[in-house]
């Protein structure tokens, strides 16, 4: 129990960019992801230099309009979002809208292809 106290002791000496630079670290030896973590920790340090350490890994998916094909992107979003027909035609009929939030960029990817086949337009950010 000492251990872990010296390390926290230790660990909170770091600067924000040095916190960053370690869970970057800590990601590539482990193979996980500190996403969460060093969102948070860099607003407290007030610093934007932080920020372009870490690489975007969530994306939302923002259906923008209809294309004049409101059936055939309702439709889509439906298979989608596995949302009814009348939710669905909610979200289309209010666009811009988020059709879904958080996904990894090849499902975000994914989904911006299937709504702009169905005559849709779509945005990631």
């Amino acid at each position: 129990m000492a251990d872990i106290a010296n390390l926290v002791a230790e660990l909170s000496k770091l600067t924000v960019l040095e916190a960053a630079d370690l869970a970057k670290a800590l990601e590539e030896a482990w193979g996980v992801s500190a996403a969460a973590a060093v969102a948070v920790a860099a607003p407290a340090g007030g610093g934007e230099a932080a920020a372009p350490v870490e690489e975007k890994t969530e994306f939302d998916v923002i259906l923008t309009g209809d294309g004049g094909k409101k059936i055939q992107v309702i439709k889509e979003v439906r298979a989608i979002t596995n949302l009814g027909l009348t939710e669905a035609k909610a979200l289309v009929e209010a666009a811009p809208k988020a059709i879904k939030e958080g996904v990894n960029k090849a499902e975000a990817e994914d989904i911006k292809a299937k709504i702009e086949a169905a005559g849709g337009t779509v945005e990631i950010k």
